[in-house]
């Protein structure tokens, strides 16, 4: 896995995605290990972590573990893999469904402000 690209869980969102939001976007990926479009995606999200280097930071979270459906209902995900942009601490855009390289890339410049 990119260095980009790390897990998040309930316990450490607030730091890992609302506060890291503040110096950077942080792209948030709700899947689940039984859904085959959140594995289509995941290596596009590891490519789209490796070109982006560090300016931007992907999330995985796993909703099926322990109390990770606590994020996925406070953002009332509703299909998987949903994923949801987040900067200076707010959700910015969201998406469902794989998608290819070049869309997300295109979402990510369309919803943030990089530098």
């Amino acid at each position: 896995m990119s260095e980009q690209v790390f897990v998040v869980n309930l316990d450490d969102f607030e730091e890992k995605v609302i506060q890291a939001s503040q110096h950077k976007p942080i792209l948030v990926d709700l899947w689940a290990e039984w859904c085959s479009p959140c594995r289509v995606i995941a290596p596009v999200l590891e490519q789209l972590a490796d070109e982006m280097e560090d300016e931007i930071g992907i999330a995985k979270i796993e909703v099926d573990e322990e109390d990770n459906m606590k994020i996925a209902g406070r953002y009332q995900v509703k299909g998987f893999p949903t994923l949801i942009l987040f900067q200076h601490g707010e959700e910015q855009a969201r998406f469902s469904g794989a998608k290819p390289l070049g869309f997300i890339r295109d979402f990510i410049d369309q919803h943030t402000e990089l530098l």
